[in-house]
């Protein structure tokens, strides 16, 4: 049982990022329509995406733009958030020396930057600042929930042995 729990934390990490590069680089498409669209792309020199530099300009454009389909904006804003969560819950429990916030905060934003730069890059996506926004927001909030979730357990461990005195 042991072994089970030091193997499920990797094994869970690696799930998850495999879903989660599924979901934001490869959400329109398939592997295959990938490399054929990279190959197409490099004989071709173009590799520019849409881009936003502005931060909040998408969230708020989410938020307040009256023709946008609500469902629109509660899947991009609430997806990137919890999208990201997994990750800020289980680096720290994969990696003591992660069990900090700036450094889960700083983690989940370069695994968002990386996706948003090769979206940028093979042209699957668009490289928006609020997505890093968002999702490092989903990181720490994942973190947080560990941490809720640890005391929970810390608690649950103190109140047992006391009652077993």
């Amino acid at each position: 049982m042991k072994q089970l729990y030091k193997i499920g934390p990797p094994i869970a990490l690696g799930i998850y990022l495999l879903i989660l590069t599924k979901l934001v680089l490869l959400k329109y498409v398939s592997i295959f329509d990938v490399i054929s669209r990279f190959n197409e792309l490099k004989q071709a020199g173009i590799n520019s995406g849409s881009t936003n530099f502005v931060p909040f300009r998408t969230i708020h454009s989410y938020l307040f733009r009256d023709n946008l389909p609500t469902y629109i904006s509660f899947e991009n804003i609430v997806g990137n958030i919890i999208g990201f969560m997994p990750f800020g819950f289980l680096l720290p429990v994969l990696f003591k020396k992660m069990l900090c916030a700036t450094k889960i905060m700083i983690a989940t934003f370069l695994l968002s930057l990386i996706y948003e730069v090769l979206q940028y890059i093979l042209i699957l996506g668009s490289f928006d600042v609020d997505d890093l926004i968002l999702n490092t927001l989903g990181g720490l909030l994942g973190y947080i929930s560990l941490r809720f979730v640890q005391r929970m357990i810390r608690n649950k461990k103190q109140r047992a042995h006391t009652l077993n005195r």
